[in-house]
């Protein structure tokens, strides 16, 4: 029986969000396979709780009766010793489903762990993950292949002008929701930001805001076979709101299933192909792996803009699945094919030949 640890939580604004995916994986999982629920805590400890748990019961951090885990490359997770006479015990995964968004389960770090480690994993590789949680560098890949998008420039204290008039909206560049999103009024009060807003510490992206365009998702993936979903058009639950909030995607029950959306969404029929076309670009420009969600922004006429790409989208958009319907349990099943088909990581050493050590001489002549 194949055992997959699926993993969830993580030190992330997203920490919240992460549990309810990953507790939607745990019991999405069908028979054939043994889960052992992996929580990230926000300081950083990974433990091993209860597959039944719910949402409530990570209010107050680490719920009881958990067992702490510890990372190691030889051995992967295992269960730390509890006493004197007490072994650690591995938990001996095949497979780890990654339900991280945000932070360092988003952004490639995690991913770069289980590859050296050469544990399997669901959803995008170390590359594909930093990429896509790079907003800079995703708006330059657009750019670079004519895929229409909002100018985009990095924000820091010496910008005078970014090349487009304000309003403006200040996003982290590495963030993955709606979190540490301001919409500003000018460059001055955008510059502001970086010092009191703790989401740009990191770095910080500057963009002309729209209050015209709205948003429109959709979700991909490329195995067992190139798929697009659904498009949906997420509802603001707050009349004149400026974006799609955090508490629009999220604060509904169940994460993202359970946000107001249309569905699908009401749009022309010319736009439908553009926001296909432009999705299966991506899949073939970006390393996609698993399930990701390309958002798009409208005017509900001509305009339409690539936004971001999510690459462990909230419920890892099982709710858009729609048209043709596909199982949950099925999607499940299918990102863990692909994680033992597709591997993430081949370390190639061809051409360290040893030519460049033995015609080296002394390395004290080098530091002379």
């Amino acid at each position: 029986m194949t055992k997959v640890g699926v993993l969830f939580g993580g030190v992330s604004p997203e920490h919240d969000i992460s549990i309810l995916t990953g507790l939607q994986a745990v019991r999405g999982l069908g028979d054939g396979y043994e889960v052992a629920a992996i929580y990230w805590s926000k300081t950083g400890e990974f433990y091993q709780t209860d597959n039944s748990l719910e949402a409530k019961d990570f209010v107050s951090g680490v719920p009881t009766g958990s067992r702490q885990l510890k990372f190691t490359m030889e051995s992967g997770f295992s269960v730390v010793s509890g006493g004197r006479f007490s072994k650690e015990r591995d938990l001996q995964l095949d497979v780890v489903m990654v339900c991280l968004h945000g932070g360092a389960g988003e952004d490639g770090s995690i991913q770069s762990l289980l590859d050296l480690a050469g544990i399997p994993y669901c959803g995008p590789s170390s590359r594909g993950a930093a990429l896509g949680m790079d907003k800079l560098a995703f708006a330059g890949i657009l750019l670079t292949e004519g895929i229409p998008t909002l100018p985009r420039k990095l924000l820091s204290e010496g910008i005078s002008n970014p090349g487009f008039d304000g309003p403006y909206i200040v996003k982290p560049r590495y963030g993955g929701s709606s979190i540490g999103i301001d919409v500003v009024a000018d460059i001055g009060t955008a510059i502001a930001r970086l010092k009191s807003n703790i989401h740009l510490k990191q770095g910080a992206v500057i963009e002309p805001y729209r209050p015209d365009l709205f948003d429109l998702q959709v979700a991909v993936r490329v195995y067992p076979e190139f798929e697009i979903s659904a498009i949906e058009k997420p509802v603001r639950t707050k009349s004149g709101s400026e974006i799609l909030s955090y508490k629009d995607k999220y604060v509904a029950g169940e994460g993202m299933v359970a946000a107001p959306r249309e569905l699908p969404a009401n749009i022309s029929d010319q736009q439908a192909v553009n926001i296909r076309s432009y999705a299966s670009s991506l899949a073939r420009l970006l390393p996609i792996r698993g399930i990701s969600r390309i958002d798009f922004l409208s005017d509900g006429l001509g305009e339409l803009y690539v936004n971001e790409v999510n690459t462990i989208p909230g419920s890892l958009s099982k709710y858009l699945f729609v048209d043709p319907p596909i199982e949950f349990s099925r999607l499940l099943d299918d990102l863990l094919k692909e994680a033992f088909s597709n591997k993430t990581y081949l370390p190639v050493t061809t051409g360290a030949d040893g030519s460049a050590l033995s015609s080296a001489g002394s390395i004290a002549a080098k530091l002379a």
